[in-house]
């Protein structure tokens, strides 16, 4: 991210007759000391008569002394300067030992060069009493200058002052009010009461209106803004100077320029001179502007820049219906916590103890805005091999024809209700079902805990434990045993309705229970943590011919569907007066009871789980089915005034129905989102759910501990498909997934460039010619397969899916894991998997909507063109130019300008810089050298990731990512090929032209750090870098850089940066735009490797 900014300050004094100057002495140029980097810098004076000489003051500020010869009318002083506001961390420095901790004492020789800055005025009473009340109490020095510096801020009160010179530290005490200069000069003086040697430092100061309103706290200015300004530094042995600013009680960071820094406020006024006697008129203007700007993920377009992404997007959008394309996009966001960045759960874990509340916060959220009347369901997801509880998973459905489902929304129970909810209360509520549904109430069966699991397991314990307190070494088992002895082995722990559209001609006449038997006389539940409804002793039950065993098969999502009935009708249909609910044995009509040769094997089940009421839905075979339940259970809940949960299975597949589930994964949460059938819908989906996910303080970007962005690490899958399978553009013109295919294959920069961290052969999304070229030969001949367009030949669904089904596969033959994935197309698994979905697996999260957006759009169209146009060019035999050549950047880049030209040709106005801030996402820049004409500039490049074999762990084995290996590129450019030669530590960079006169390219792949399990554990590491620009001519490097794997001065960050500025500043402090070699050597060889000849190794001997 780069913001350049233009300050221009102009300080007028007017005389009411001609006077008489003395010399003038003006502070108004940037401090060598300065972090923040001044691009360029213009000092103009009126009159033009006069006379300058620069030079330091015994402090090392600069300043001008200018002598006017003549009388003047006026005394104009313009500055004109450039800032480059590149962030960095206020606290990025280390402490001496001995100053670690406060209170401590200079050495002596420190001491006595410090001795202007620790010169201290009369202390007057206020100034020492507040002294005395500061707390010495031995602590980290850091901490204890953060505190001085917020106490003073949140005392004094901040006014505009504008007599010249600073008040006394007593009158800013007693009136606890004061100037900027009147704070900064108290400050200095209670530093040095305590013994901290502190000056006085006059500059500007610049604040830009932030691109994101904070969440906590407030934004900051609303417009940019700059003033003169004054503020403190510390000396810190081992640091230096620090600033702090006791005006905003932060430490000084980018927008605080320092003009001069003295031991007094007198010697650091910005002008000072004498001057004749004389009526003045003062004035002075302050103003800035942004001048450049890089695309950031915080602001990646201009408002400019966005309508005309807005105005392609309706122009593809307009063709795609024009052509009757029925293209639908969905996709799979992924988001990570703001506030918990280092837990496990927002790392490698899929659940934890805070992701379930950020989870139905955000799909309660997403409901007020997508789904009013839609119904929360709120069940159990996937269960992994080695996970030894299930995942979560919430859905949201709603009705595409805009009717409720749920009618209340207060009969859905918060997670953690204020009133536990009882077993009484319970089959209240299960028996009021019953009624609804016109069952017999005999068919609520109680359900237990299988007593001789749990008295087994309570015998088997040691002598001296009880169930309470057992040690048992698996926490669940503890925990689960713990439980259901408390609550006492033999108790009703919840009811079974078994439930079932019977599945013969007659199956609209209603619903059919049955009271279901068991050899013991009681249904005892499969020991687990599942709901009760996954844990019902269906083996139990008497057996069943499989001929005549009652399963539920869902229907085809090809048939035809009819409207779905009218919601009132629905609910009319179970709105009953109120009336005493009538139990078990009461002898009850019930005009459908149990019917012998048709027995039920699907229930409703009801338990209390953490005091929530929780109904477990059964599976059943049409959508119409389930609305008819949740109707009951929604009548029967309102009359009993109870909120509930809803669980179990979800409805059937149904185009009628529109769907978002939020669900957990390692590291992340994972949004299914609602597939949208135009390109205003797209927007509309993509912006609410990026603002709704960050008002639940979920976010898209996390970082590695030196600073590079791994998005969210989880992906956004982006999902093509139509509306419903029959439409679906992939299975009515198969040639479009071969031109998508083939497409994606031509080009590595769509696959490269909107990537996450690990890529390769071994990733979760491989390119289909990573590491395999025989693909590629099986791949052309599965495209004979397919007919164009134009041929008048068809081919059927199941035969799409077949020739590509086993060529879109990763290594070990798993059709979810590719980049594209086909596994939803038209599976020969069932029902299920055929969708007609199409889903690219290799997008990593933007960390903007807006760049999300831009990156569907480029998807919109490439379908559009080859809706039109199906792709017929041969596929390329890239090899390892794929982890050579398209592992840099400015490569990346090239390919992708050709699709973007494509795309154009083909009559769509997408711009390459709308793709700048996905190029500066995935490859930020380190840092850039100049010499003479020639700039050399690093930035961070691709490496894939190679997953190691198998080791131990629990519940099984893991495989581990060996991502010691990093590559970055060197780009050099107006660049004397003839004369210079680029080294990394000693050795030639090879240097490939971009194919811009004088403007080269190359990689340096590298050991960065070296893990206990690598690939190679016995080479060590490669850092630092040191790149020289290396002269032929005088036979030594005559200007460099260095790059640090780590901080330079040793500093271990131990946690991850918070936002993206923490990060771009750990970044930036890993380069150094100086230290190159430091003596001549011979000129450098190549030492490249043959199957990647652009990228120097230096792993390699």
């Amino acid at each position: 991210m780069t913001i350049h900014v233009a300050l221009n300050h102009t300080t007028s004094y007017r005389y009411d007759r001609r006077v008489e100057l003395g010399p003038q002495t003006i502070r108004l140029r940037p401090a060598p000391h300065s972090r923040t980097q001044i691009v360029s810098y213009a000092l103009e004076i009126t009159p033009k008569e006069h006379f300058i000489n620069w030079q330091q003051d015994p402090f090392g500020n600069f300043m001008a002394r200018v002598v006017f010869p003549e009388p003047v009318r006026e005394f104009v002083v313009k500055i004109d300067l450039v800032a480059d506001m590149a962030v960095f961390n206020p606290f990025d420095f280390f402490l001496e030992p001995a100053a670690e901790e406060s209170p401590f004492e200079y050495n002596a020789l420190t001491r006595r060069d410090l001795l202007p800055y620790l010169d201290i005025d009369p202390v007057t009473p206020t100034l020492k009493k507040w002294i005395d009340s500061v707390d010495l109490t031995p602590r980290r020095t850091i901490d204890f200058l953060v505190e001085l510096n917020q106490r003073l801020e949140q005392q004094i009160d901040y006014v505009i002052r504008m007599e010249p010179g600073v008040q006394s530290p007593e009158l800013t005490l007693t009136s606890k009010r004061g100037s900027c200069r009147d704070s900064a000069w108290l400050l200095c003086q209670i530093l040095r009461n305590l013994g901290f040697a502190s000056r006085f430092v006059s500059g500007y100061l610049i604040q830009l209106k932030a691109d994101q309103e904070a969440l906590d706290g407030p934004s900051g200015t609303t417009k940019d803004f700059t003033d003169l300004h004054a503020w403190t530094e510390v000396y810190l042995p081992g640091a230096g100077w620090v600033g702090m600013d006791p005006t905003s009680g932060l430490f000084t960071g980018e927008g605080h320029i320092p003009l001069a820094a003295t031991p007094n406020p007198s010697t650091a006024a910005p002008i000072s001179g004498l001057v004749g006697e004389a009526e003045c008129d003062f004035s002075f203007v302050m103003d800035i502007e942004r001048i450049l700007e890089t695309p950031r993920v915080t602001k990646p377009y201009s408002e400019h820049e966005w309508q005309s992404i807005l105005a392609c997007g309706e122009r593809v959008d307009a063709e795609l219906g024009a052509n009757d394309v029925r293209l639908t996009v969905g996709g799979e966001p992924t988001f990570v916590s703001i506030d918990y960045p280092e837990g496990d759960e927002w790392n490698t874990a899929a659940v934890g103890p805070t992701k379930r509340k950020f989870g139905i916060e955000l799909i309660k959220r997403l409901q007020k805005r997508f789904a009013p009347g839609g119904v929360l369901h709120m069940g159990q997801g996937k269960w992994y091999p080695g996970e030894q509880l299930p995942r979560w998973a919430f859905a949201l459905y709603w009705r595409r024809d805009g009717q409720p489902i749920w009618a209340n929304p207060k009969l859905i129970a918060d997670d953690e209700p204020d009133q536990p909810a009882t077993i009484e209360q319970l089959e209240k509520l299960a028996l009021g079902i019953a009624r609804q549904l016109d069952l017999t109430p005999d068919g609520v069966t109680p359900t237990y805990e299988d007593p001789w699991h749990f008295l087994g397991k309570e015998a088997s314990l040691p002598p001296n434990l009880d169930a309470s307190n057992n040690k048992l070494d698996d926490p669940l088992e503890r925990e689960r045993l713990a439980r259901v002895v408390e609550h006492g082995i033999g108790e009703v722990v919840g009811f079974a309705l078994p439930v079932q559209r019977w599945n013969a001609a007659d199956k609209r006449a209603g619903w059919r229970t049955e009271r279901w038997k068991t050899r013991s006389g009681k249904l005892f539940l499969v020991p687990g943590d599942s709901p009760v409804g996954y844990r019902l002793p269906l083996g139990s039950l008497p057996w069943i011919r499989e001929s005549d065993y009652p399963n539920v098969l869902p229907r085809d999502p090809f048939a035809e569907r009819e409207p779905l009935p009218d919601a009132e009708s629905l609910w009319q249909q179970y709105r009953v007066q109120a009336a005493p609910v009538s139990g078990p044995g009461d002898g009850a009509a019930a005009s459908r009871d149990t019917v012998i040769g048709r027995e039920v094997r699907t229930a409703m089940a009801f338990e209390v789980r953490n005091g929530v009421l929780c109904v477990f839905m059964p599976p059943v075979e049409a959508l119409e089915d389930y609305l008819e339940l949740l109707a009951a259970v929604e009548d029967s809940a309102g009359a009993l005034d109870l909120p509930i949960h809803l669980e179990g299975y979800p409805p059937p597949y149904d185009p009628r129905l529109c769907e978002i589930k939020v669900t957990p994964d390692p590291g992340v949460i994972e949004v299914n989102v609602q597939p949208a059938s135009s390109w205003a819908e797209m927007v509309e989906i993509t912006e609410t759910l990026y603002e709704e996910a960050r008002k639940t303080r979920l976010d898209t970007q996390k970082f590695m501990t030196d600073g590079r962005h791994t998005g969210t690490g989880g992906g956004n899958h982006v999902v093509l498909g139509g509306a419903r399978p029959v439409d679906s553009p992939f299975l009515r013109r198969p040639d479009l997934l071969r031109t998508l295919i083939a497409y994606w294959q031509q080009h590595p920069s769509l696959s490269y460039l909107f990537s996450g961290l690990f890529i390769g052969p071994t990733s979760q999304a491989p390119r289909i010619d990573e590491a395999r070229h025989d693909s590629l030969h099986e791949l052309e001949l599965a495209f004979t397969e397919v007919p164009h367009p134009d041929s008048g030949q068809t081919i059927t669904p199941w035969l799409v899916d077949r020739i590509f089904r086993n060529l879109l596969i990763d290594v070990t033959g798993n059709t979810h894991r590719s980049e594209i994935c086909i596994d939803k197309l038209y599976s020969p698994d069932g029902p299920t998997g055929r969708l007609g979905l199409v889903e690219f697996r290799a997008f990593e999260m933007p960390p903007h909507a807006r760049m999300s957006l831009a990156q569907q759009l480029l998807l919109l169209a490439i379908v559009a063109w080859g809706w039109k146009q199906p792709n017929e060019r041969s596929l390329v035999r890239w090899g390892t130019r794929l982890h050579d050549r398209f592992m840099l950047p400015e490569f990346v880049w090239a390919d992708f300008v050709d699709v973007v030209a494509d795309l154009n040709a083909a009559g769509y106005p997408i711009e390459a810089s709308w793709f700048g801030p996905h190029y500066e996402f995935r490859f930020p820049k380190y840092g850039s050298v100049q010499h003479g004409d020639t700039t050399l500039e690093l930035r961070q490049a691709l490496e894939p990731w190679h997953v190691m074999g198998e080791e131990g762990a629990v519940g099984g084995t893991a495989r581990y990512v060996d991502s010691s290996l990093e590559r970055l590129q060197v780009k050099v450019s107006s660049f004397n090929a003839e004369r210079y030669v680029v080294a990394c530590n000693g050795h030639r960079v090879p240097l490939a032209s971009t194919g811009t006169a004088g403007e080269y390219a190359g990689g340096v792949r590298f050991r960065a750090w070296n893990p206990p399990s690598s690939l190679h554990p016995t080479i060590g590491v490669d850092v630092p870098l040191v790149f020289d620009l290396y002269d032929r001519w005088t036979g030594r490097p005559v200007a460099g850089c260095t790059y640090h794997a780590a901080h330079p001065g040793g500093l271990s960050h131990e946690d991850f940066p918070v936002n993206s500025n923490a990060a771009e500043s750990r970044r930036l402090a890993r380069f150094q735009p100086f230290g190159h070699t430091t003596d001549p050597y011979p000129e450098p060889t190549l030492k490249t490797r043959e199957e990647f000849p652009q990228t120097l190794d230096l792993r390699w001997p």
